[in-house]
């Protein structure tokens, strides 16, 4: 009988933990937060303004049956609480101890980086009491949210019929917007290059016009670029030769907005999926006689790594590659409101490389952690060493510039070239003061480019260098944004929708003061200076109640209310017009006359179909929206008789096939959770256990 019981977030870490432990110990999940903010009181707020910001906090609806199981788990056993090493956890941690009723002054939290037997054994012989500054800043947040989330959401809502507001949510709308109107402002420029052709030693190479008598010189029109070309001939003299050599330093060991980023540019990933992925990677897979977290936490701000896996690796580079590939190790030093609790993204054992594992992992899985993997070995590598050459060709006083480049010792390269673009160019060897004709010279028209708009990854590098919100909040924001309908996402660009550029010149109208990046910035360097004990959550609340709520009440007396869109039709009860309204669950059509007149017309409802058929019972396939997850689906028409549902690319196992009839496997949602099962269920009734 287990004396002891240890709390994690997730169910896959518990039964990864679970097989490091001794009978002694039992592992349970309190499967993420257990409790969360009321939405009683006044606004529905959950918090007491007026008495000093009190929240006030209930059992989350869907987390009874764990908490009830918590409870019966925990009696006459020594508690630890294993949440995740972040904010979140540190607040999840105390969660649980209020409502398991453990003393506050009891050491019992534990924290680990990594889900390898290793730390988790450390971290039990080293538990600490729970980080109270730590909680107090998440609760802050969540505060911060909880006000700015109900009070702006309701006020948009009635005024101009937009879904939702948010701290960081609209700054990034905001970002999105004034990028597009920079976008539709740009007018493009004409401009002339000219370039001439060479060949020597069988080598081609071009060069370009830079100068005219040594001064910049620039070709705005056609006629003047090919006024050059009618002063050069084809002999050009080789005026200069100049060579210099240089290194290329490897990038440090990622955090995880860059791995966000390297994800999407590199594998095509979007943030959801590689956090989906780096979650299953951190939290455990079974290999051959073990179960293993492969990589260390992937929700962090810093890239330091611990001195036992930099020494290991510097003896793994040596074994391995020679030890003129030895490198050294750097960080970034921690700055604003960059989270220095733990290390960066990086494996947990650096002899556990991508190609001896990857019968183990899922396509997916191998690119993410190979990425991961070879990041990190090449942070700790030697730089790379080029040579590069610039000529510098001369014709009637017109100086064309020919550049190259040869990589010299690949150093950290030699891991992470498969992540990187070449970058050589060769020349050949060539003498000063000796002529040399080219085989063409040409002009070439080009246009000024307007700026890019927003990727996910370009979004994210610019959160992140704004210092606006948390890397690990990135892609719930994004996710938020097309949810809402703000932005649309059309051929990996955002693109703000009327609704969303309405919003935001709403919110830019009356909000200014606190839907900004300095102010947002600035929040986020609170709440740090909150969870170092700098800074007390109540001065920070009040500050920013105070700023906000004379702007808020501004806002409900001033901005514009869009009526309702009339229909053309009237109210058959009152003769008044019928209008669109919006609703939770969508459109509708309703009397324009309410509340005196609660009048709603019933609409058939219009059957899209999507030209498939349902493969387990042969009726035509549609979409359809879900209230609970606010999404669209495709599913068989012949519901409920058929109950089949068509999966997402997300939700399909990569590489994994159902043991029964050899069809593919997905990732189903149930009442009790998510599940692995045959893609035909229920019609195949295999469920894979995970």
């Amino acid at each position: 009988m287990a004396s002891k019981l240890v709390i994690v977030e997730s169910p896959s870490k518990s039964k990864t933990i679970e097989k490091y432990l001794g009978s002694d110990y039992q592992v349970l999940s309190s499967k993420g937060h257990i409790r969360d903010l009321a939405t009683s009181g006044k606004g529905g707020l959950g918090i007491d303004v007026e008495n000093g910001f009190v929240p006030t906090y209930i059992d989350s609806k869907d987390k009874k049956d764990v908490i009830k199981e918590l409870k019966k788990a925990s009696k006459g056993k020594e508690v630890f609480l294993a949440t995740d090493p972040d904010r979140e956890g540190e607040a999840i941690s105390w969660h649980l101890m209020q409502v398991l009723e453990l003393d506050k002054d009891n050491k019992n939290r534990i924290v680990f980086n990594e889900v390898t037997k290793d730390a988790v054994t450390n971290a039990l012989e080293n538990p600490r009491q729970i980080d109270f500054d730590l909680v107090s800043s998440q609760e802050t947040r969540r505060m911060l949210d909880r006000i700015i989330g109900f009070k702006l959401s309701s006020l948009l809502k009635s005024k101009i019929k937009s879904q939702s507001a948010g701290r960081v949510q609209s700054v990034a709308l905001k970002l999105i917007c004034e990028r597009q109107k920079e976008i539709d402002a740009f007018i493009p420029e004409e401009y002339y290059t000219i370039e001439a052709l060479f060949n020597h030693d069988k080598i081609d190479f071009e060069a370009s016009l830079a100068k005219f008598k040594n001064k910049k010189i620039e070709l705005k029109t056609s006629e003047e670029a090919q006024e050059v070309l009618d002063a050069l001939s084809k002999d050009f003299l080789i005026k200069s030769i100049k060579e210099k050599s240089s290194s290329i330093k490897p990038k440090l060991a990622f955090i995880t907005s860059t791995l966000q980023q390297e994800a999407y540019s590199k594998l095509g990933f979007n943030s959801k999926k590689t956090m989906r992925i780096a979650q299953a990677l951190y939290e455990g897979i079974d290999l051959k006689d073990e179960t293993v977290g492969l990589i260390t936490y992937m929700r962090t701000d810093s890239n330091r790594l611990n001195d036992t896996f930099v020494q290991n690796t510097f003896s793994y580079i040596e074994e391995t590659y020679g030890k003129e590939y030895i490198g050294s190790y750097a960080f970034s030093k921690s700055k604003g409101n960059v989270q220095d609790a733990h290390e960066g993204i990086r494996p947990t054992s650096i002899t556990m490389s991508p190609d001896s594992i990857k019968k183990y992992l899922s396509a997916d899985q191998f690119k993410l952690y190979e990425l991961i993997y070879a990041r990190t070995l090449a942070s700790l590598m030697k730089p790379a060493k080029k040579n590069s050459t610039t000529i510098i060709l001369e014709n009637n006083n017109y100086d064309f510039n020919a550049n190259g480049s040869v990589l010299t010792f690949d150093g950290y390269k030699k891991v992470y070239e498969k992540f990187e673009s070449a970058s050589e160019k060769k020349l050949p060897v060539l003498q000063e003061n000796t002529n040399l004709q080219a085989k063409s010279i040409d002009k070439n028209q080009h246009f000024t480019k307007g700026p890019a708009a927003y990727t996910e990854s370009s979004l994210i590098k610019e959160l992140e260098e704004l210092k606006i919100g948390r890397p690990s909040t990135y892609s719930a924001i994004i996710e938020t944004l097309k949810l809402r309908k703000y932005v649309n996402y059309e051929e990996k660009k955002f693109i703000p929708t009327e609704q969303g550029i309405l919003t935001n010149e709403e919110l830019t109208k009356f909000f200014s003061e606190i839907i900004n990046v300095s102010y947002t910035a600035q929040m986020e360097e609170e709440l740090d200076e909150i969870s170092q004990g700098e800074l007390e959550s109540l001065k920070v609340l009040t500050e920013f109640y105070q700023k906000f709520e004379p702007l808020l009440e501004n806002a409900k007396e001033n901005m514009e209310k869009i009526p309702p869109k009339p229909t053309g039709e009237k109210c058959p009860e009152c003769g008044h017009d019928l209008v669109y309204r919006q609703g939770r669950y969508g459109e509708f059509i309703a009397c324009s006359n309410y509340p005196e007149c609660k009048y709603i017309k019933k609409e058939e409802k219009k059957v899209e179909y999507t030209g498939e058929n349902c493969p387990q019972c042969g009726s035509p396939m549609v979409k359809r929206y879900s209230a609970k997850t606010k999404s669209e689906f495709e599913g068989c028409s012949n519901f409920p008789k058929c109950r089949y549902i068509k999966p997402t690319p997300d939700e399909i196992v990569p590489d994994e096939k159902c043991p029964t009839c050899q069809k593919e496997v997905v990732i189903r949602q149930g009442r009790y959770g998510k599940f692995k099962c045959c893609i035909d269920y229920p019609k195949c009734k295999t469920i894979i256990k995970d």
